[in-house]
């Protein structure tokens, strides 16, 4: 790992968003080509020579790939150069990037962070055409792309909250947005809603607060705008919910390696799926390689419905915009056809002759998802029984490492864990020291790369068991890297544990917090606020309820739970999962970051409820 010594916080900060800015597929890495452009991007008094230099000095594997601790190196190096200072002021200022002055008392005088005038005009498209028939939105949308209202409109926190239920449906019960009459303190609830159900679909949202959102601050705002769509947009781009994208096995390709494919590189792969049927070249990425909308006029071109389903009329695609000179100019051509698609999303003309990565993927994953043009195949000899969706432990479990910010981003758990570099990034968040000089780095070798894993997940193990003390009977590194189901949860789960004690015994001065102490806490705290609710253990029945937590909730902030909304006794399934949903929203709105699900409590999932309990708790220490 590049040593990180010399940089301060708000430094590794910076240095992390200027890196994502670039590694738009979240998965660790960028390419050589792309730093060149990033330095070219910053104004740099740095000729090629030197650039070149740098980077053979780094890459030695010669796949041309740059970790984030290259970049730190690179920055490291910079440094020293006079051209330093600009580095870090430029890094984001390309065109149509708007630089503001950081302002908050964290960020340092005269910081610089810089948001993207393509990003907010895409996102506020986008926005207004979910939202556009929601009543409780008609007092901000739709919003005028060309202002500043997006800003201003995410201020009360109604639209984020709508905007996670649209990209996740049911993340928030509505019943917990505080919709009329707004004042301050509701206004933080709702942003406080907003904030902890994006961190339990899986967003990175450590460093904003409900008071970032409130000043409307552009680079926050977009960075957690995109988490939510993106989120929202990638949904369906996975085997078990998408069987027909098993179309695209390539020939000698396993199911499993298919399986392991992020949600980027699917699409790509779907992409030239129909360019290879179109008779067209491949393309490698969505910046560069579609910059003379080429690809895309082909691809508009299969995917469109050529009326031979039922229900569905044919739509012609009109080629005769490929005949046209200007890049900008067939772009346009382009759009206008996507739009007969009702596709026509997220790039304006100049954002695709421009390359603009993130706001291209975009706008193929919201053609992707309404129209795939892809068909199950029949005779294939497929194991379907092994195509199963990940289950609401893995996914919760998924949800926390991500909204914590490891990198890269977790899409499968077992295969994406497979090399342990995850686990590392979680031992560290739980204080548990890791010797970065014993962990391998991607990118492996092919030939013993699997090895190099093995070697990481064995170190894993080791530290779990000798630094962490947790209970590792009969966990191997080899358990890890097989992506062994059982053995991996069991690892993960003490890990989500600890961090969530740890949090407890931060905010209680260090004293040591086990179940009996969180139950005997939850007990003393109902009957002080003159409750009849009581649990006995994180396994009582009467969880399933849901009464405990909402009473518990009601007694941390007095007033909060509308009783009338709940039935409290004889309750079906359906009623329990009802109470269920209110109670995790109303957790989430009151400030506690609760990742379990409304289903964890009506099975009364010990571990889940452990968490919820555990999270409440804290929220009601730091009001003492």
């Amino acid at each position: 790992m590049a040593s990180t010594a010399h940089f301060s916080e708000e430094e590794m900060a910076e240095l992390r968003e200027a890196f994502s800015k670039v590694d738009i597929s979240g998965n660790g890495f960028i390419h050589t080509n792309d730093l060149t452009d990033v330095l070219k991007a910053a104004n740099l008094p740095l000729p090629g020579y030197k650039a070149r230099e740098l980077i053979q000095n780094l890459t030695t594997t010669g796949d041309g790939r740059i970790s984030f601790d290259d970049f730190i190196s690179i920055f490291q190096n910079l440094k020293s150069d006079d051209v330093a200072k600009s580095f870090r002021k430029q890094i984001n200022k390309k065109e149509g990037i708007c630089a503001i002055g950081g302002t908050s008392e964290q960020s340092s005088a005269g910081t610089q962070h810089s948001y993207s005038e393509e990003e907010k005009y895409a996102f506020v498209n986008w926005i207004n055409k979910a939202l556009e028939k929601d009543p409780d939105c008609k007092h901000v949308v739709p919003m005028n792309p060309e202002t500043d209202d997006l800003f201003q409109a995410v201020g009360d926190g109604i639209v984020l909250c709508k905007m996670i239920n649209f990209s996740v449906p049911d993340t928030i019960d509505e019943r917990t947005i505080n919709k009329k009459k707004l004042t301050p303190f509701t206004i933080q609830e709702n942003l406080n809603l907003a904030l902890n159900s994006a961190s339990a679909i899986g967003c990175h949202v450590v460093n904003i607060g409900a008071e970032d959102l409130k000043e409307g601050k552009p680079y926050l705002v977009l960075g957690l705008l995109w988490q939510v769509i993106k989120i929202g947009l990638f949904a369906d781009i996975e085997i078990s919910r998408n069987e027909a994208l098993i179309a695209l096995l390539r020939e000698g390709e396993s199911l499993e390696d298919l399986m392991k494919l992020s949600p980027e590189e699917l699409l790509l792969r779907w992409a030239n799926y129909h360019l290879e049927n179109a008779g067209c070249n491949k393309v490698n990425n969505f910046s560069s390689d579609i910059k003379d909308s080429r690809a895309y006029y082909h691809l508009l071109n299969q995917v469109a419905p050529k009326g031979d389903e039922e229900g569905i009329p044919a739509i012609t695609i009109d080629m005769s915009g490929l005949r046209e000179k200007d890049d900008v100019q067939r772009a346009e051509c382009m759009l206008q056809q996507a739009e007969r698609l009702g596709c026509r999303q997220f790039v304006t003309a100049t954002d695709v002759v421009r390359g603009n990565p993130k706001l291209n993927l975009a706008f193929i994953a919201n053609l992707f998802n309404k129209y795939p043009a892809l068909h199950k195949p029949e005779n294939q000899d497929i194991d379907w029984s092994s195509i199963e969706g990940e289950t609401r432990e893995e996914r919760t479990f998924r949800n926390w490492m991500n909204s914590l910010g490891v990198n890269p981003r977790v899409n499968h758990l077992y295969s994406d864990l497979s090399d342990a570099l995850v686990i590392f990034q979680l031992y560290e968040k739980i204080k548990v020291p890791v010797d970065w000089n014993r962990v391998n780095k991607p990118p492996y070798p092919k030939l013993g790369g699997n090895m190099k894993k093995l070697e990481n997940c064995n170190y894993a193990v080791e530290l779990g068991k000798n630094q962490a003390k947790f209970s590792l009977v009969g966990i191997a590194g080899q358990d890890l890297n097989e992506g062994n189901r059982t053995l991996t949860l069991a690892l993960i789960w003490q890990l989500m544990r600890r961090y969530t004690l740890n949090i407890l015994e931060d905010i209680g001065g260090g004293e040591k917090v086990n179940d009996e102490i969180i139950v005997s806490w939850v007990n003393e705290t109902l009957t002080a606020a003159g409750k009849d609710s009581t649990i006995s253990s994180f396994k009582d029945s009467k969880i399933s309820t849901s009464m405990p937590v909402l009473d518990l909730i009601d007694a941390i902030q007095p007033g909060s739970i509308k009783y009338d909304l709940l039935k409290t006794e004889d309750l079906n399934d359906e009623e329990k999962l009802n109470n269920a949903k209110y109670a995790i929203s109303m957790a989430r709105k009151i400030g506690a970051r609760v990742y379990a699900l409304p289903e964890d409590l009506v099975e009364v999932k010990p571990k889940m409820v452990m968490t919820v309990f555990a999270c409440l708790m804290g929220k009601g220490m730091k009001k003492v």
